[in-house]
């Protein structure tokens, strides 16, 4: 066999052969390296150069790459079942800022510098060391902060109001072409999602993408940005239809001289009061 081809032959078998242990030593290996892991990929990647360029001794490399995966292997088992060994492999956790003051011993320990620090913070969107309440930095590098309660930005919660629960949007036209699986899932069928472009004046295959939120609105992109879409009214026209329905059935008690239809419309129209109430979340988003 010529050079060349041994060559490509043991290249594709090394590809194949990477991409199979990759796999089998799982994602953690790809997003989030420890200081082993970072000293094995380094040693994984010379090996494979070095059986595809082998041409007498190819499988010794083949069988060194092998007791490598078997040693990763056997360390995230001991990473699994063991703190200790976790600790010592991986590093623990260091805290950077502890109640709004920065541990200037931990930051020499790891040797970052307050330029860095704010570096890292800005990435977070935070500017300011005051805002800070507690930073620590991960065994991956990645530093974590949490705000001072102050600084933390304003949720419903916070505020005491309900909001409709989000479920995953789900894309259902790609390319100008329906995903007929994702209508499934969302309980939708082909008819509705016409209906839905007709609505907002699109052709099928002039939409890039199209993806339905949990509130059941279709969200559109055209191949043409300067295309200007209609957006949809069905929930705002909803919510203003159940107002005017309350203001009726007020208007009607007070019309009325009849006691018994006045308390009749009265509650009638403190029931859909409540109700309203209740959708407002989900009409209003």
């Amino acid at each position: 066999m010529a050079d060349w081809i041994q060559v490509i032959v043991q290249t594709l078998i090394t590809v194949v052969v990477l991409f199979v242990l990759t796999r089998l030593m799982g994602k953690r290996q790809i997003i989030q390296l420890s200081l082993f892991e970072y000293i094995t990929g380094i040693t994984i990647g010379n090996l494979a150069a070095h059986m595809s360029l082998e041409m007498k001794e190819g499988y010794l490399g083949f069988i060194s790459l092998l007791v490598w995966v078997a040693v990763i292997l056997f360390i995230h088992f001991l990473q699994l079942k063991s703190k200790t060994a976790r600790d010592w492999l991986d590093g623990k956790d260091t805290v950077l800022i502890k109640e709004g003051k920065v541990l200037e011993d931990n930051l020499k320990k790891e040797r970052i510098t307050i330029d860095e620090l704010m570096s890292q913070l800005r990435k977070k969107n935070v500017f300011k060391l005051s805002d800070v309440e507690f930073a620590v930095m991960e065994p991956n590098g990645i530093i974590d902060v949490m705000l001072k309660k102050e600084c933390l930005p304003l949720t419903p919660k916070m505020l005491g109001l309900k909001v409709a629960e989000e479920r995953e949007p789900e894309i259902v036209i790609m390319d100008g072409s329906i995903l007929d699986e994702a209508l499934f899932r969302l309980g939708r069928n082909r008819r509705w999602l016409k209906e839905q472009l007709e609505k907002q004046g699109v052709q099928l295959e002039n939409v890039f993408v199209g993806q339905v939120d949990s509130s059941g609105e279709l969200y559109l992109d055209v191949y043409d940005d300067k295309l200007q879409l209609a957006k949809p009214q069905e929930k705002p026209a909803l919510l203003a239809t159940l107002k005017k329905c309350e203001a009726d059935l007020e208007m009607f008690a007070l019309s009325t001289e009849r006691e018994d239809v006045k308390a009749m419309y009265g509650e009638c129209a403190a029931k859909l009061e409540k109700v309203i109430d209740r959708l407002k979340p989900y009409l209003t988003t």
